[in-house]
């Protein structure tokens, strides 16, 4: 069965189990658990996902080289095929919705008991019982010339997503950020011709023997460009005018999380500004998950699959706890009503 995406306009009022926010790895593989243990789930997605300048996925077993809009476009037909609603849209914020009914003991209580109010841009309102937010994040960029336009296929950030696609050959390392000998010395891994330039970064004689001893060069100057030519870069250009030919470069970006929905529903953080969790992607709010890039920045496409997976299972135990507590209250006033 095909997959049936819904506007952001014809879901007014309707009411979830679960609203997953992201249609990456982390959402759509939390949906996919979900449909498959019969709850009612919806996705809402803005189609900006991370990955999308790069042409192959790597390090995901029975998945590598895979296109990721075509692993997204699947696993969209998958999670539609149990049941899940997909909207194509933005979500402007999420609400915890006013108690409809007293809770009774134990269970989940709070704002997951009463469940949250999902406005999407335009209008529509979703009423969830659960929220997951797998809205990923975004890479902040060094402002240099050349670099942005070539990020995601021979600017890279991550050896073991690119790092076999450019083995053996001339590579470079910009020295834009404090992880760039870090990087260096891992990128020899791949390549005997590694040369980190230095740009506004000094490293320290420890970490200059380090490099020398691993056999990676350090070339000092400051970078102007990325020169490219015929589609494919070709070099670094300095402040000197020497341009030192690479035909791939590694940066470092900064990672910022798309957490605007979670820091309007207060979710805690750690002192790096990371919203909090559990291993489940289970936030400080009751009802509520984080997954996938979101809440960790380190996690490849496997690893938001896979934290997708476990807050699913953990989602739908939580409401089969809400569940139990609600028959039960059902099941004394029906005692009660019988023994009058």
């Amino acid at each position: 069965m095909g997959e049936t995406t819904r506007t952001a306009g014809n879901g007014e009022g309707e009411r979830y189990d679960a609203v997953v926010v992201g249609a990456g790895a982390a959402g759509l593989n939390a949906a996919l658990v979900l449909g498959r243990a019969r709850r009612r789930v919806a996705v809402v997605d803005a189609g900006e996902p991370r990955n999308a300048p790069a042409a192959h996925m790597h390090g995901y077993l029975s998945r590598d080289g895979m296109p990721p809009a075509a692993l997204l476009a699947v696993g969209r037909e998958e999670a539609a095929r149990y049941g899940a609603d997909l909207f194509d849209g933005w979500v402007e914020h999420i609400e915890p919705a006013e108690p409809a009914e007293p809770s009774g003991s134990g269970g989940s209580g709070g704002a997951g008991r009463s469940g949250f109010v999902v406005h999407l841009a335009g209008g529509p309102v979703l009423h969830a019982r659960r929220v997951v937010v797998a809205t990923g994040l975004r890479d902040g960029l060094p402002e240099l010339p050349g670099l942005a336009e070539r990020w995601g296929r021979d600017v890279l950030h991550c050896p073991y997503c690119h790092g076999w696609e450019v083995r053996d050959r001339p590579l470079g390392v910009l020295g834009t950020g404090p992880r760039a000998v870090d990087q260096a010395l891992l990128l020899r891994q791949w390549s005997a011709d590694v040369v980190l330039l230095a740009h506004t970064l000094v490293p320290t004689d420890a970490e200059r023997e380090r490099l020398a001893a691993r056999g990676v060069r350090v070339v000092e100057g400051r970078i102007v460009r990325l020169v490219s030519d015929d589609g494919r870069l070709r070099g670094v250009e300095l402040a000197d005018g020497r341009t030192v030919p690479r035909e791939a470069v590694f940066v470092s970006p900064q990672p910022v999380p798309r957490d605007a929905l979670l820091l309007g529903l207060d979710c805690a953080r750690d002192a790096d500004g990371w919203v909090t969790t559990d291993r489940t992607g289970r936030t400080s709010l009751p009802g509520v998950w984080a997954v996938g890039n979101v809440a960790d920045p380190r996690a490849q496409v496997v690893i938001a699959a896979g934290a997708g997976a476990a807050a699913g299972f953990a989602l739908d135990h939580d409401l089969v706890a809400e569940d139990v507590d609600r028959a039960v209250e059902r099941y004394r006033a029906s005692g009660a009503a019988l023994s009058v």
